[in-house]
């Protein structure tokens, strides 16, 4: 039987590959939460079958002498290790998942690069169910992972998971953004809080209204995620005496279908929404998300590479992986000063039903959280559940601790809520 070919690292892949970090692993946490109970061997067979349906998702890191010119996944018939995890019920097992999801990713050697812990009993809200998934993010992203789990949903519940129609908008022509502030300019950094001795991330969850929005008004919800995150980060950083800067900040675009047919692996494309210092007015919001929307709009139409023109260059193969590594992680360091101030990942509505069968029920509560290794130093996730908005803020302990995290919550929670007060 011929082997399956090998695939070279995409872009995204290697450059997140040359970067890796042991103090701050750069994985991607996934939270579900189901009103019942699930059964571990009948689950452990759903979503092996969905890995297997998703073939993508099977990969490991094929070995290769340190000459190579690329790094390549190496498909794999099936699981290399058990993937499904059962920890035994008791108190703070789903902090304890949370934990281990932030400082544990799943081995690049063993396919597939992705674990999932189950926690039931008193620590699961409402007596459920709680998946915690965990990604490599070398590997791939939530949204393919969630549509991998999808396909596990209708498997173990004999029921239809496919995706909702996305929300109806009209098309428009690419146009250029308005006032696009200069990207020359080195963004703010989010100022220090009281950061924790232990290295690696920490992260706070919360469950908030979905923002109001009038109708037929020229923003979305997005676009209000957006402004918040702004404003939330010029207000910390005025409370901690930091001198008023600029903003910019990430925003990850998806453009995949999400039936069956979606690629598996990373598959969004970073652009970086620009925010003069004197734009950031809450007194003036009907103008500030009139401007965000036009800049998010235009930028998702333009046409750019998932890391920009110089990620393809780099990753090019002209010369060994462990060279261009070096030279990567050097790059990177110099560019620190030019880093986006934080990364805002809006999953949007999420398109599955997650309906396990009748025992364990549709999901209630979805979440996710981005890496935030420094300098950015933090991330801002976001995603709608039946109708309620479930945020993840997510930060590197060299820089933030848990009390700002707390704090950061209040503020978003704030000036969320301005964005809704337009008129």
């Amino acid at each position: 039987m011929t082997a399956p070919a090998r695939i070279p690292f995409p872009v995204v892949d290697e450059v997140a590959r040359h970067c890796l970090q042991r103090e701050e692993p750069e994985t991607v946490h996934i939270e579900v939460h189901l009103p019942g109970a699930l059964e571990p061997a009948r689950l452990r067979k759903a979503f092996t079958e969905a890995l297997r349906r998703h073939p993508r998702i099977l990969v490991r890191e094929a070995p290769g002498p340190w000459y190579r010119r690329r790094y390549e996944w190496q498909p794999t018939d099936g699981p290399d290790v058990e993937v499904v995890s059962f920890p035994p019920p008791r108190p703070g097992a789903l902090r304890d998942a949370r934990t281990r999801a932030l400082a544990q990713a799943p081995p690049l050697t063993a396919s597939p690069p992705v674990r999932m812990e189950v926690v039931t009993g008193e620590d699961a809200p409402d007596g459920g169910t709680v998946l915690v998934l965990t990604l490599n993010h070398t590997a791939l992203d939530g949204p393919a992972c969630l549509r991998v789990l999808a396909t596990a949903a209708e498997l173990y519940g004999g029921r239809d998971n496919a995706p909702a129609a996305p929300p109806a908008r009209p098309a428009e022509a690419p146009r250029e953004a308005p006032d696009m502030p200069s990207h020359w300019t080195p963004p703010a950094r989010v100022a220090a809080g009281a950061p924790d001795a232990s290295p690696g991330n920490g992260m706070l969850v919360t469950e908030l209204p979905l923002p109001h929005r009038p109708k037929g008004a020229p923003y979305t919800v997005n676009d209000q995620l957006m402004v918040a995150t702004a404003l939330t980060i010029a207000h910390w950083n005025q409370e901690h005496g930091a001198a008023p800067r600029p903003l910019r900040i990430t925003m990850p675009v998806d453009d995949r279908p999400r039936d069956t047919t979606m690629p598996i692996g990373n598959g969004t494309r970073l652009v970086e929404v620009p925010f003069a210092r004197e734009e950031l007015d809450p007194a003036a919001m009907p103008e500030l998300l009139r401007r965000t929307a036009l800049r998010t709009r235009a930028l998702k139409s333009l046409p750019r590479p998932q890391l920009g023109h110089g990620a393809a260059l780099l990753t090019s193969p002209w010369a060994p992986v462990v060279c261009r590594a070096a030279l990567t992680r050097a790059l990177r360091r110099a560019a620190a000063p030019w880093t986006s101030t934080t990364l805002l990942s809006n999953i949007g509505r999420i398109p599955y039903p997650l309906d396990f069968g009748e025992d364990a029920g549709r999901a209630h509560a979805v979440w996710f959280s981005a890496p935030a290794r420094m300098p950015r130093g933090l991330t801002v996730t976001a995603a709608s559940t039946r109708g309620r908005l479930h945020l993840a803020l997510r930060w590197s302990r060299a820089l933030l601790g848990h009390g700002d995290g707390a704090r950061l919550r209040d503020l978003f929670e704030h000036h969320l809520h301005t964005t809704e007060a337009t008129e």
